[in-house]
């Protein structure tokens, strides 16, 4: 093991000491935040952030990501770590005086710390480069709100930046509620679930509402089909390897005395295994379609695929934790029981190398992270203070999976 990767006392004071420049480009960020691939300028903040260190710099092709290599003085391994840096389409309420100011748009899901705390990250490690063992990519990624950014950088060669693929993968995510200020929880296996969309449109007759007889009413037959996706998940599917069927979209009709000619309704299918996904990608609409059948209606059903299952490797999470708790201390660490039903297209890189999720609570501390708005809501408030814990959380998990060779 390396001189730095034996001193993360030195390292949070290392981190501390940056803690003023990361609030204030967090702050810069959350002031301008940009949604999907196409970033612009939080791209030009994170390159002025980065200006003058001893890096390689390529830029995407199809998004305005930052992919940063650098190369520590002694041979060792590759390790990579990633923040994503783009915001939601939501109309921030939170009263801070540096609130988005872009209208309809906010940082809402933290992912500004994330960004800023990787500049962190940078920061310190090139401060070691003379006792880095190895190489460590850092992975400034758009559109993880929905637009798979991770997979496309995957696909411009973002895992072959350093010549030699890492061995090793870590992100963090900070939460505005769950866990209280400072607290680190990550768990082997399954940590954040699959996300897919099942669309479906029953196709009846229309006619007159009151003779509904001399016609082919769809409404009825959605509505049992809603109510049959909940059976299915109940029924058909193991407890202790669950699925979650939501239907959060349904349209029909025009009027009350009008008989539509068809009903549409969208649902977010989430599972926690690459087994249980399938088998509900089958299930779901052969369920709808019975169903329609049934009532003798015509049905389309179509499951739009969209981030797997984050899986932690159970070592690299074993690492991570241990990482924490020598970093922050053992009552900071804490072992999260069951995997959170939120989606991350960091699933993508897991799919390639091993790798860790871990979850930073960033709740303010006069706020109750049971009560607190969570990520997503256009109240939700994150502490900047965490910036240095996430700074040197992920520079020691570099540090000290590097120094293992």
């Amino acid at each position: 093991m390396t001189d730095a990767a034996r001193r993360p006392t030195d390292l949070r004071g290392s981190a501390a000491a940056l803690l003023p420049e990361l609030v204030a480009l967090r702050r810069a960020l959350h002031r301008e935040p940009e949604i999907g691939l196409q970033l612009p300028l939080t791209q030009a903040k994170v390159l002025a952030a980065l200006d003058g260190l001893p890096l390689e710099i390529t830029l995407g092709k199809q998004l305005t990501s930052v992919t940063a290599v650098l190369r520590g003085a002694l041979p060792g391994p590759v390790v990579l770590l990633r923040g994503d840096m783009d915001a939601l389409p939501v109309q921030e309420t939170s009263g801070l005086p540096y609130a988005s100011e872009i209208p309809g748009v906010m940082h809402a899901c933290g992912h500004d710390l994330h960004t800023a705390g990787l500049v962190g990250a940078v920061r310190l490690l090139c401060e070691r480069r003379d006792t880095l063992a190895g190489t460590a990519v850092f992975m400034f990624q758009p559109g993880e709100e929905g637009d798979a950014g991770a997979r496309v950088m995957v696909d411009e060669g973002v895992l072959d930046a350093a010549g030699t693929r890492p061995v090793a993968a870590y992100a963090l995510h900070v939460a505005s509620a769950m866990l209280p200020l400072g607290f680190v929880g990550t768990r082997p296996g399954p940590i954040l679930a699959a996300a897919d969309a099942l669309d479906v449109t029953v196709r009846g007759r229309g006619g007159h509402g009151s003779s509904p007889h001399s016609a082919l009413d769809p409404v009825p037959a959605a509505c049992e089909a809603v109510t049959a996706l909940q059976t299915m998940v109940t029924r058909r599917f193991d407890a202790f390897d669950p699925v979650v069927v939501t239907v959060g979209s349904f349209h029909a009709g025009t009027s009350s005395n009008v008989i539509p000619d068809e009903a549409v309704f969208s649902a977010t299918v989430r599972s926690f295994s690459a087994e249980a996904r399938a088998r509900v990608h089958d299930e779901a609409p052969r369920v709808v379609r019975g169903v329609g059948e049934a009532h003798g209606m015509t049905v389309e059903a179509v499951v739009d695929e969209g981030y797997p299952v984050t899986v932690n490797d159970p070592a690299e999470a074993a690492y991570a934790a241990e990482t924490a708790g020598q970093l922050f201390g053992a009552d900071r660490y804490f072992a999260l029981p069951n995997p959170i039903a939120g989606a991350e297209d960091f699933a993508f890189i897991g799919q390639h190398i091993p790798s860790a999720y871990l979850m930073l609570g960033a709740c303010p501390a006069d706020l109750d992270p049971a009560t607190a708005p969570y990520n997503h809501s256009p109240e939700a408030l994150f502490d900047d203070s965490v910036l240095g814990d996430a700074a040197a959380l992920l520079a020691q998990l570099a540090l000290g999976r590097l120094s293992r060779g």
